[in-house]
């Protein structure tokens, strides 16, 4: 798949009402105009990689226990992904899901369509489900 496919994705989006703008060479930013979270995508090859912040905290705040809930497979995070990164004197957790094209076909329109959605569901369970342990 060649860079080519980013203005399909654009145009896909866009006409489903999310604001769509670059965020750098091969990447999107996407927002979602109705709860006006925000999600980054990367296509590298055939695949499009999406990414949105659940949460910064302090380092100290991720503690096993946190970690423990993210990894259980019962926490009500079920398409996405939990990736956990330190940026500088913080912390970012974030929900990650990719999904790899074909053909950029409608099969290809609805993976994206349904990654984005799955993934804004997710954000907003995983939210809830750490909000207690991060407050």
């Amino acid at each position: 798949m060649s860079q080519n496919v980013l203005p399909q994705i654009t145009e896909l989006l866009a006409s489903k009402g999310y604001a769509v703008s670059e965020g750098g060479p091969g990447a999107l930013r996407i927002r979602d105009t109705d709860s006006h979270l925000s999600i980054a995508a990367v296509l590298e090859g055939d695949i499009v990689f999406f990414s949105m912040t659940c949460a910064t905290v302090p380092t100290s705040a991720v503690t096993p226990a946190i970690l423990r809930k993210m990894l259980d497979s019962n926490n009500g995070i079920s398409t996405s992904h939990f990736q956990v990164f330190e940026a500088g004197d913080s912390t970012v957790i974030s929900l990650n899901n990719f999904c790899k094209l074909q053909e950029m076909g409608a099969d290809d329109e609805d993976d994206i369509l349904s990654c984005i959605s799955f993934l804004l569901a997710d954000v907003l369970n995983a939210r809830d489900l750490l909000a207690s342990d991060l407050a």
